[in-house]
């Protein structure tokens, strides 16, 4: 898939190509290692070997990875925004591509939102009633093993740093847009963010630096449960609800025109006084 991605076979490399968006591919934590391919020119974008380790560990009985590789993760994403904006980049958006990521995704925004595993946690990619079963029992298992490895409650896991839960339950795509959220901000940058994957990055920037909620636009609705936990904790409003569940940075990227629409229309469409239109009081 990340092969697929540089080479520009992906949809999101098909709907970034139609709203002019560069498709930049980092590799925080792929397991096996990303074989040499050509970067398709038409997509603008590059690759970024940032590898922080080969995967993350089995969240139902360990950690997902240390508070050290969490925050290296972080900062990946963080060091790529500045770089973007530095380049004059003004809008970025979210994407992932993670196997099995929406179970890291669900136990992450279980604890931080205080929600039940069986509330937060989707069929991902369709998968069966038995194996949603087995779903839920292991973010079910990964939260109390969690809130043991922390020493709280399990229903007061959301007390605990926002940090310490990535590293107990996050994988490291979601750590890194975390960190993308969060350099996002920091350059005073809006950043369109995607589905439930993205959504659970959201989560962990906006506990660690609250005021990067103020620069983050949720770009659509997932169908993921999950997804709109994190909107209702966040306090966001999706531009798109098209029952979407592909991730890659594809609702993000279809919400792009609108969001280009709605800056235009505020500096540049005339007020009545402008227009000199009369109002009635």
């Amino acid at each position: 898939m990340v092969a697929n991605f540089l080479t520009g076979g992906a949809a999101i490399n098909v709907i970034a190509r139609e709203v002019g968006a560069a498709v930049v591919v980092v590799d925080v934590g792929v397991s096996t290692a990303i074989p040499p391919v050509t970067v398709d020119p038409e997509d603008l974008g590059r690759f970024v070997d940032a590898k922080v380790r080969p995967g993350t560990g089995n969240l139902a009985v360990e950690a997902a990875m240390s508070p050290g590789e969490a925050a290296a993760a972080l900062a990946v994403g963080a060091s790529l925004a500045a770089e973007l904006v530095a380049g004059g980049t003004d809008l970025l958006l979210t994407g992932d591509m993670g196997i099995g990521n929406t179970t890291p995704s669900a136990a992450l925004i279980a604890a931080i939102t205080g929600r039940l595993a069986g509330e937060v946690t989707g069929r991902g990619t369709g998968i069966s009633d038995e194996t949603l079963e087995l779903k839920v029992s292991a973010v079910s298992r990964g939260l109390e093993r969690a809130a043991g490895a922390l020493g709280v409650p399990r229903d007061e896991l959301a007390s605990a740093p926002a940090a310490d839960l990535l590293a107990q339950l996050g994988g490291l795509e979601i750590a890194g847009i975390a960190g993308l959220v969060i350099g996002a901000a920091a350059a005073q940058v809006p950043v369109v963010v995607d589905g439930v994957i993205a959504l659970a990055g959201t989560l962990v920037a906006t506990a660690l630096v609250p005021d990067a909620a103020g620069y983050v636009i949720a770009g659509h609705r997932s169908t993921e449960p999950g997804a709109t936990a994190a909107l209702a904790h966040i306090g966001l409003e999706p531009l798109l609800d098209l029952g979407m569940r592909l991730g890659e940075g594809t609702g993000a990227c279809l919400a792009v025109p609108l969001v280009r629409a709605a800056a235009r229309v505020l500096n540049e469409m005339a007020t009545f006084g402008d227009a000199g239109v009369a109002t009635l009081d």
